[in-house]
């Protein structure tokens, strides 16, 4: 059965940071994920207290920002170290948080640089990244983005590309992030890309396309979709990452069916 994360960024944030994990817990999810963990509002010493008394888990939160300004770029050559000194501070919390998996983000497109060689620097400092969370027993995830709505000018936009850097790096502890509402505006074929690389999907989000509201709210059919995920043995979670057109919680009890 399909195990659902519920993302604090985007769901109960009627609510103070931690008190969001109160309130996922309260409604019987075992997981929670969010974004960065050093803006301002967040105490991860706090999360951590809240996050055992609830006894719910972290199942991920993300390394840098999709441009790269924050945590640095995985295609900008000059910012290698600043991601890789990033990777290192980012597993520190992981630990902390006893959380083992971290999502990454390309960085925006490189003028000047052929999208070849912005690849290349892609695979360069991720084999390097992978080396580190591997030894922490931490798997580094990959996120592809649509660039048509929610972020243009990002790099990686391309799930074919993802896989295909997954794929050459061959570390048990580099896995794609497949976000199914920003692929399905890329490139739609959801449930044909999961029975073919289920094995390299290291978490999945979810959204209802177009609007990236309620999964019921769309030309998506989770229920199939869902059925497929749970008929594939994946074990990993599947992130609810929508922003809810009514109350969190009125908009999740209508979800559960």
């Amino acid at each position: 059965m399909v195990k659902f994360s519920v993302c604090i960024e985007t769901l109960f944030t009627e609510y103070p940071f931690a008190e969001r994990v109160r309130k996922a817990a309260e409604m019987g999810f075992p997981a929670i994920e969010f974004w960065l963990h050093d803006e301002d509002g967040k105490d991860m010493k706090t999360l951590r207290q809240v996050t055992k008394e609830c006894k719910i888990e972290v199942s991920d939160f993300t390394v840098n920002t999709p441009e790269g300004d924050i945590g640095g770029s995985l295609v900008n050559p000059r910012d290698k170290s600043k991601y890789l000194k990033r990777i290192e501070k980012t597993i520190q919390v992981a630990q902390m948080l006893d959380c083992s998996r971290m999502i990454t983000c390309s960085g925006n497109t490189m003028k000047g640089l052929t999208t070849r060689q912005q690849t290349r620097n892609m695979v360069t400092v991720l084999s390097q990244a992978s080396k580190l969370v591997e030894k922490e027993g931490i798997t580094l995830l990959l996120e592809p983005l649509n660039t048509v709505v929610d972020h243009a000018g990002n790099f990686l936009d391309s799930v074919k590309l993802g896989f295909q850097v997954v794929n050459e790096i061959k570390s048990p502890n580099l896995k794609l992030l497949y976000d199914i509402y920003h692929m399905q505006i890329m490139s739609g074929n959801i449930i044909q890309t999961l029975r073919e690389n289920i094995g390299s999907i290291g978490h999945i989000h979810c959204a209802g396309v177009p609007g990236r509201h309620e999964l019921y709210l769309g030309e998506l059919n989770y229920e199939n979709i869902f059925d497929k995920i749970d008929e594939l043995n994946y074990e990993g979670y599947v992130g609810l990452e929508y922003f809810p057109t009514m109350k969190s919680e009125e908009s999740l009890k209508r979800l559960r069916p």
